[in-house]
């Protein structure tokens, strides 16, 4: 294959999201060095409005679409995302070339005074940016004040500092990508909080008309996430879900199959639908719709009707 001559990274402006595009760049320069690799900073509505939760002003495309704007436009190659962060159906003409290897994709308790969700006395203020995380902590801690979280990695961290929260609930693999793993005091088990689909995980994004492009990035894609991503991704557009659904979907390949588990909750977390199957790896989006099936049999379309 012809090494690519330049490709220009689309990428949000946070620095966690800078990280991610900087790390896309390294490997690509590492396997086509004669390849000019250069990122594009782009301000994205979801980075600028942050007086609302996402559930509110329009859910988690809000961090794509002028990405997607520069992709359009020529502009810009490629787009990497936090795969969480990217809706469930793409416009015509876009794709998921490739999806590097995960970094771990469980929950974070960051707390300057608690080491564990069970320490926290009631009424404490906890605070999330998250449907999904805030669900599954009124499921198991009614007593808590769960309080939106909006703003970058570092924003996040500075409201706690500040005193604003007793605690936060946030991803661990961006505190880790940004040198930050030491801020965690318990790593949540996906018993305690179901991850969000592609949570840990990276997204290139490119026009689908450009076969070479593609080819190039697949040296990128890291096979076991993509089979765990997709599968959960099929959850979610099977159940119609959004960042306005408190939706949860992890996919592991536990002895060559695929180990799939997901729930749909109430906003208050009194009324969960849980599911689990176990799939064939070659077909993760099969095994993504048997478990949104899976989850209606418990009621799940109930609890989704009120967000429609």
């Amino acid at each position: 294959m012809k090494s690519p001559e330049r490709i220009i990274i689309a990428s949000r402006v946070s620095r966690l999201a800078l990280w991610q595009a900087e790390h896309v760049r390294e490997r690509l320069v590492g396997l086509y060095p004669g390849c000019h690799v250069e990122i594009l900073g782009l301000s994205t509505r979801g980075d600028e409005i942050l007086d609302r939760s996402l559930a509110k002003i329009g859910g988690k495309g809000l961090f794509v679409k002028e990405l997607e704007n520069a992709l359009e436009d020529g502009r810009a190659d490629i787009a990497v995302h936090s795969a969480k962060d990217v809706p469930m159906d793409l416009p015509a003409g876009f794709t998921l070339a490739a999806f590097l290897a995960r970094e771990d994709p469980r929950d974070a308790l960051v707390s300057n005074r608690y080491e564990r969700l069970a320490d926290l006395p009631a009424s404490a203020v906890v605070g999330t940016s998250s449907l999904r995380r805030e669900a599954q902590l009124r499921s198991r801690f009614p007593g808590l004040d769960i309080q939106p979280l909006r703003g970058n990695l570092d924003t996040r961290l500075a409201k706690l500092d500040r005193g604003e929260y007793a605690a936060i609930v946030l991803a661990v693999a961006g505190l880790k990508r940004l040198g930050l793993g030491g801020r965690i005091r318990a790593v949540l088990a996906p018993e305690e909080s179901l991850p969000a689909v592609g949570q840990g995980a990276l997204a290139i994004e490119c026009r689908d008309g450009r076969p070479e492009l593609v080819a190039a990035l697949a040296p990128l894609n890291d096979v076991a996430t993509a089979v765990c991503v997709r599968a959960e991704r099929a959850v979610s557009r099977a159940l119609g879900g959004s960042c306005t659904v408190p939706l949860a979907a992890h996919a592991e390949i536990v002895s060559n199959a695929l180990q799939l588990r997901g729930l749909v909750a109430s906003p208050d977390g009194l009324r969960i639908a849980r599911g689990e199957v176990r799939g064939d790896a070659a077909a993760p989006e099969r095994a993504g719709e048997a478990l949104a099936a899976a989850l209606r049999v418990q009621g799940a379309d109930a609890i989704l009707a009120q967000f429609r």
